[in-house]
C-alpha cells in the first residue's frame, strides 16, 4: 500500500537547485514501492468547487515570473489519467462532495517541481486535484478520507504545499539553512500536534500555534498537510529543513 505524502515544494527554483530536499525525494521514491499514479493536491490550483484534473497529456505551467530563462524550458511530461480521474470524482461525490472534472488544466509548478525530482522520467500518470482554499482545513481531512482508499490501489497521494510560507519575509540572499525563531517554534508545534495525532488542535492553528497568522497569512500552502493527514494516520518526518531564513521544507510520510 502507497502512502500519503505531505511535500514542502519551496521555491520554483527548486527544480535546478534541489538543494537537500533533491536527495531527500529520491530516497522517498527508492524506498517506496513503484506507483501505479500519483494524485496531487497542490496549493497553487486555488478553486471555489472541487475539480479533478481529466486531460490525458496536461501540459506544464510555468506559474511563476521572474526566474532565470533556463527555468522556463523545465518541462514534466507526464501523461494525466482520465480513468482515474473519475474513479477520483466518484469517490468525492460518495463521501458528499460535488466534484467535476477539468480536461484543460496543466500541471502547476506545485505538482511538476516536486515530481520532477521525485520521479524524474515523468513516465507515472499524474492527476490533480483543486484546492477550494476558501473552505479551510476540515474540507480537506475529509476529501484526504474520501481518497484513502485508492492508496491500497498503489496510487501515491501527495499534498504538496509548505509546512511555512510567508514570502515578505524571505532572505533571498541567504544561502545557508538557519531558520527564523518564529518559523521554527511555527513548525515545531504543528510537528508536535502531528506526533501527538492531536487533529483538534490542528483543525485550530490559526488560534493555538505560535505565530501562525507570520508563517501562513493566507492558508493555501499548508491546506495540503491537511488533505495528507486525511489520507493517512501514523506520522513520519521523511525529512526537515528551511531554506531563505523562514521557508520551510519538511516532508512528511503517513502512512
Amino acid at each position: 500500500m502507497q502512502p500519503s505524502l505531505f511535500i514542502s515544494h519551496g521555491s520554483p527554483m527548486l527544480a535546478l537547485q534541489p538543494g537537500a530536499s533533491g536527495p531527500a525525494l529520491a530516497r522517498i521514491a527508492a524506498k517506496l514501492q513503484r506507483p501505479d499514479a500519483i494524485l496531487v493536491v497542490s496549493a497553487h490550483w486555488e478553486s471555489e468547487a472541487l475539480r479533478v484534473m481529466s486531460n490525458t497529456q496536461p501540459q506544464t505551467w510555468h506559474d511563476f515570473g521572474g526566474f532565470p530563462a533556463e527555468l522556463y524550458q523545465v518541462q514534466y511530461p507526464a501523461p494525466g489519467n482520465p480513468q482515474l480521474a473519475a474513479d477520483i470524482v466518484q469517490r468525492l461525490q460518495a463521501a458528499g462532495l460535488a466534484a467535476t472534472t477539468d480536461d484543460r488544466r496543466p500541471f502547476d509548478h506545485g505538482s511538476w517541481v516536486p515530481l520532477s525530482l521525485l520521479y524524474p522520467d515523468a513516465d507515472i500518470p499524474v492527476v490533480q486535484v483543486s484546492l477550494p482554499s476558501r473552505q479551510g482545513p476540515g474540507l480537506q481531512v475529509r476529501i484526504g478520507e474520501a481518497l484513502a482508499g485508492l492508496r491500497e490501489q498503489n496510487v501515491l497521494l501527495i499534498g504538496s504545499g509548505s509546512i511555512t510560507h510567508n514570502l515578505g519575509e524571505l532572505n533571498w540572499r541567504s544561502t545557508g539553512d538557519e531558520a527564523a525563531p518564529w518559523a521554527l517554534e511555527f513548525r515545531d508545534w504543528m510537528v508536535e500536534r502531528l506526533q501527538e495525532d492531536d487533529l483538534t488542535a490542528l483543525l485550530d492553528y490559526r488560534r493555538q500555534a505560535p505565530h501562525a497568522q507570520r508563517n501562513h497569512p493566507s492558508d493555501e500552502h499548508l491546506l495540503p498537510l491537511f488533505f495528507a493527514r486525511g489520507a493517512g494516520n501514523a506520522f513520519a518526518i521523511e525529512h526537515q529543513g528551511f531554506t531563505l531564513g523562514a521557508l520551510g521544507m519538511d516532508i512528511y510520510r503517513f502512512d
